[in-house]
C-alpha cells in the first residue's frame, strides 16, 4: 500500500492536475464513460418508474386536499346560511305564534262578551216570560177567584133571601160584588 501512495505522489508531482488525478484514482476514460451512461440510465429509469408516479400521486393528493378544503368552505358557508335561515324561520314562527295567541285572546274576549250579552238577553227574556206567565196565572187565578167569589155571593144571597135566583139575578149580584171588591 505504501508503494501505491508513493507512486501516486511521484506521478502527481511530475504531471499536470488531470494526470495526477488520473494516476491517483486510476481513472479509465471508457470505464468512466460507461459509468456516466449507467448513471443517466438509472436516473431516467427512476424518474420514469419511481419519481414520476410518486409525483403524480402527490399531485393527486394535493388536488384532493384542495378540493376537500374547498368543499369544507362551501359546507361551512351552507351551515352558516342554514343557521341564519333557521333563526329567521324560528323568529317568524315566534311572531306568528304571538299573533295567533293574541288573536285567540281577542276572540275569546269577544266570545265571552258575546256569550255574556246573550246570557243577559236570555235571562231578560226568561224574566219577561216569567212575568207574563205570572200575570197570566194571576189573571187566571183572579178570574177563578171572581168566579168562585161570585158563586159564593150568589149562594149566600140565595140562602139569605130564601129564593131561587135567576141567571140574570146571579150575574147582577156577581157584578155588584166584584165592583165593591175591586174598588
Amino acid at each position: 500500500m505504501m508503494s501505491f501512495l508513493a507512486a501516486a505522489t511521484e506521478v502527481a508531482s511530475d504531471a499536470g492536475p488531470f494526470e495526477s488525478i488520473k494516476a491517483t484514482f486510476g481513472l479509465n476514460k471508457w470505464f468512466f464513460l460507461a459509468q456516466v451512461i449507467n448513471f443517466f440510465l438509472v436516473i431516467f429509469v427512476l424518474k420514469k418508474f419511481a419519481f414520476g408516479p410518486i409525483q403524480a400521486m402527490l399531485e393527486q393528493r394535493r388536488a384532493r386536499i384542495a378540493e376537500g378544503e374547498e368543499k369544507l368552505k362551501r359546507i361551512e358557508k351552507q351551515l352558516a346560511d342554514s343557521e341564519k335561515n333557521t333563526a329567521e324561520a324560528i323568529a317568524k314562527a315566534n311572531e306568528e305564534s304571538q299573533r295567533l295567541i293574541q288573536e285567540a285572546r281577542d276572540s275569546a274576549t269577544a266570545l265571552t262578551e258575546a256569550k255574556a250579552q246573550e246570557a243577559v238577553a236570555q235571562a231578560q227574556q226568561i224574566l219577561v216570560k216569567a212575568e207574563a206567565a205570572a200575570k197570566a196565572e194571576r189573571a187566571q187565578i183572579a178570574a177563578e177567584l171572581k168566579q168562585e167569589f161570585g158563586r159564593l155571593v150568589t149562594a149566600t144571597t140565595a140562602q139569605v133571601t130564601g129564593k131561587v135566583l135567576t141567571p140574570d139575578d146571579q150575574a147582577r149580584i156577581n157584578q155588584e160584588a166584584l165592583a165593591k171588591v175591586e174598588s
